[in-house]
């Protein structure tokens, strides 16, 4: 029983594996964990099934033994950590355990890699800690591409809008989580889940086993260091999906994916907005897609700063002011009445008994994976934003599934983000897919590009809206395509396009002359695949 919870011992945590009689229950864990704590005990894990529990900390048999008197519970037996078998390091190994696999998180990545168990036949334990569902459909990409297009429709208040927005969360959140959960008679768990060896997890404080583990715990919003920041209160991308009336000014803190579309949809619901990028507007981007939609931006009347860096920020008179520099020391000062905090994403990793079991993360406290979602440790795998991966829905659902079938079948699934689209869903939208130039040529690509504006796009001509760019990178010699990318209204759609002519090796002449369907945003990467040999300014509207 014991065995497979030496591993904190190993690692220099001083602790005992206690025997303990009288427990039935997890209400009989919790009472345990609780009355070792207050002995002193630093960390405790309980498994009421099999009787014992992992105390770490200096306590003796004798105090242990105490701190139980006042319940019905009874030490019968104590050893040091070492005494008693060491753990098993090994891959998987579901013999005589709780569960074939134990599934951390409850979001797209965690619930991917329970459903692949089920498929392959395996029982799966998911736990959860907060809200089912995880961030895409709770906080993430539902709610706010719903907000953005209630903002584009003026034709409703916010109020009415998050009201709507929260009976289509539930509704998914039921349909694509619970239920789902429940058609393929997955477990579920609502507790806290802490890592104690390779195979078992302590759930307030009792203890489960599996023969694998799959973290998938997501992010949350990361806050930047900025003096004066949290006295004066800021939104983040959770908190300013629950606002019911517009502020009349936002200040906004990054300017990349969600600053970008939350700013811009509080713009649509009447608040003035100012951007401020650290770098560039959309700073992974191509040049060019940036350009572009700081130009929508300051079209739309919001305000810009690029090259800002917040150095403080007060509450004076009831406003909040940002004070900072800009490039080359200029200074700047910005009163307004909210500010949105969009600085990226910290993984939801403390807490979790990682280093303990010594599952290796990066300076950010994202784990450390392989390509086949494998972590440090053989037994434990890890997907989704908690991970050092990319940082989108679909990324975490194909590494979820990918831990799954390679933890318990043996297999070698992998990602190749080779071909990888992103989108930004501003109106335009800004899509791209494969590599940058600038990324290309740090490969070591000897890259050509071309560059078509909007305006030489028949449909852009025929919507009247020629704000946007298309811009393809492809290899010098054959023509290889290595990356696109797109600013347009209509862009998210047209990239899957772009995504199976790189996944497929395709050359910029195979696009040229595919057939791209008329007054099409689609059509746009078939003209800007011909740019590289024509002016197609000279060419018929829809000639071949």
């Amino acid at each position: 029983m014991i065995s497979s919870l030496t591993n904190g011992c190993q690692r220099g945590v001083p602790g005992v594996d206690a025997t303990i009689s009288g427990m039935t229950c997890p209400e009989c864990a919790r009472t345990v964990a609780a009355a070792f704590k207050r002995a002193g005990a630093t960390n405790v894990a309980v498994d009421w099934r099999r009787g014992g529990a992992r105390v770490d900390g200096n306590l003796s048999e004798a105090e242990l033994a105490a701190a139980l008197e006042e319940t019905k519970y009874t030490v019968t037996g104590v050893a040091r950590c070492g005494e008693q078998s060491a753990r098993t390091d090994g891959a998987f190994d579901g013999a005589g355990r709780d569960h074939d696999l134990i599934v951390l998180g409850s979001g797209g990545g965690a619930t991917a890699a329970a459903i692949r168990a089920r498929d392959l036949d395996h029982t799966v334990l998911v736990v959860e800690r907060g809200t089912i569902g995880g961030t895409c459909v709770n906080v993430g990409c539902i709610p706010s591409k719903n907000l953005l297009v209630a903002s584009e429709r003026h034709e409703r208040r916010l109020a009415d809008a998050v009201t709507a927005k929260e009976l289509l969360v539930e509704r998914l959140r039921q349909s694509k989580y619970v239920e789902l959960l429940e058609e393929y008679e997955i477990e579920l768990r609502h507790a806290q889940a802490e890592l104690i060896d390779p195979h078992t997890v302590s759930l307030d404080g009792e203890l489960v086993s599996a023969g694998a583990i799959v973290v998938a715990t997501g992010a949350r919003p990361a806050i930047p260091r900025i003096p004066g920041l949290e006295d004066a209160g800021y939104l983040t991308s959770t908190s300013a999906l629950e606002l019911r009336e517009p502020p009349l000014r936002l200040a906004v803190i990054g300017a990349n994916a969600v600053g970008l579309e939350l700013g811009q949809m509080l713009g649509n619901f009447g608040s003035e907005v100012t951007f401020l990028a650290r770098n560039t507007v959309a700073p992974r981007s191509e040049p060019e897609a940036s350009v572009a939609i700081r130009q929508v931006l300051l079209d739309q009347g919001h305000t810009v700063l690029e090259h800002a860096r917040t150095s403080r920020v007060s509450v004076e008179g009831g406003e909040k002011v940002l004070r900072g520099h800009l490039e080359g020391g200029v200074t700047f000062e910005i009163r307004t009445d909210a500010i949105l905090v969009a600085t990226g994403r910290a993984p939801n990793s403390d807490g979790l008994g990682l280093e303990r079991v010594g599952v290796q993360t990066d300076e950010c406290g994202c784990i450390v994976v392989d390509e086949h979602q494998r972590t440090s440790i053989a037994s434990i795998y890890a997907a989704g934003d908690v991970t050092t991966q990319p940082q989108y829905v679909y990324v975490a659902a194909a590494g979820g599934a990918a831990a799954a079938e390679n933890a318990l079948a043996e297999g070698s699934e992998r990602l190749d983000f080779t071909a990888l689209p992103r989108i930004i869903f501003t109106k335009p939208q800004i899509a791209a897919a494969g590599l940058t130039e600038a990324d290309a040529r740090s490969a070591g690509f000897e890259v050509e590009t071309s560059v078509l504006p909007l305006a030489a796009l028949p449909r852009a001509l025929v919507n009247g809206d020629t704000r946007g760019v298309v811009k393809l990178v492809a290899e010098t010699g054959g023509g290889r395509l290595l990356g696109a990318s797109m600013v347009a209204n209509g862009a998210g759609d047209v990239i899957l396009a772009a995504v199976l002519a790189i996944q497929h090796g395709l050359s910029t002449d195979q696009l040229a002359s595919s057939w791209a369907p008329y007054l099409t945003m689609a059509e746009g990467l078939k003209l800007a695949a011909q740019t590289f040999k024509r002016d197609v300014a000279k060419l018929s509207c829809c000639a071949a």
